[in-house]
């Protein structure tokens, strides 16, 4: 069973390598796209250097994955190591198709079109290479560095990361293009998020506080089919105990909810929070029959 797992998760870190790739070399290399990892620094220096960006994108993402197993352990390597190796030869691979078989202005784009699209590619196959436990290597590997040794937040230091990178085509690229390359910045950092929440079963965690509980457990445990939990709670001003009933509900059902507490208490207070996941029985598992 844990080979099993492991040729899984290998095989979608390399589906992960693949999406990124596609989204560097159709959206983001041939449109000139400032944007953030290796990709963006190719295209920063491209004007000054007169080197292919693959070649440029190939040699950072090793030497990258040195500076990681010198600095960050084996351990960081072996995680990295995947990416270090799929990523440069299927942008090789990529980049060779796409000369090849198609005409030579064939992907030029409006750069707003490239920045949302080559955003959306590159944050799909980050995101899935991050939700199977691996590292996509690159630019990833300075603000875990920077991280080990000064302590700062490590969402803060890849955002420094990102935005020197896209702020080293300004001189190049111009003011303008440095702005849209923060735009493929945001969009690739949204497209992360939603590919590591992707699938989760998203509900509302709701608090109700009432003297009328019972009648609440009730219709929550024979209506709604969900189970609860009552938490002890003591008013700051009454200085009275009073239960408070939390429990998780699907969105589909928190509008029953509502309004089935409001029906039997018109003053119950009730707090409700998004969950992006929900683990346990009736959402990630059924019930069995015995």
């Amino acid at each position: 069973m844990k080979n099993k797992e492991a040729w899984k998760d290998l095989f979608f870190v390399m589906i992960g390598n693949l999406v990124l790739a596609i989204g560097v070399t159709v959206f983001i290399l041939p449109n000139d796209v400032l944007t953030g990892g290796v990709a963006g620094i190719a295209v920063a220096l491209q004007p000054l250097i007169d080197v292919d960006p693959t070649i440029v994108i190939n040699g950072l993402t090793v030497a990258l994955f040195f500076v990681g197993l010198f600095f960050l352990g084996k351990r960081f390597a072996l995680k990295t190591l995947v990416s270090t190796i799929c990523y440069p030869l299927l942008i090789s691979f990529l980049s060779w198709f796409v000369t090849f078989y198609f005409p030579t202005d064939y992907f030029v784009m409006d750069r707003y079109l490239a920045t949302i699209y080559g955003g959306i590619f590159m944050g799909c196959g980050v995101g899935l290479i991050f939700r199977f436990g691996a590292s996509s290597g690159g630019m990833d590997i300075p603000p875990l560095v920077a991280h080990k040794y000064t302590h700062l937040p490590l969402a803060t230091l890849v955002l420094i990361t990102d935005a020197l990178t896209v702020l080293l085509g300004i001189a190049t690229y111009g003011f303008q293009a440095a702005l849209v390359g923060i735009l493929s910045v945001f969009i690739s950092s949204v497209s992360i998020d939603k590919m590591l929440t992707l699938g989760a079963i998203k509900s509302k965690n709701c608090m109700i506080i009432s003297e009328r509980y019972e009648e609440m457990l009730q219709y929550i445990h024979q209506e709604l089919a969900r189970g609860t939990t009552i938490l002890s709670g003591h008013g700051g001003y009454t200085h009275e105990q009073r239960p408070v009933i939390m429990v998780v509900v699907s969105k589909k059902q928190y509008p029953m909810l509502e309004h089935e507490v409001l029906k039997v208490d018109p003053n119950a207070f009730i707090i409700v929070t998004d969950t992006d996941e929900v683990h346990g029985l009736g959402f990630t598992y059924e019930e069995e029959d015995f």
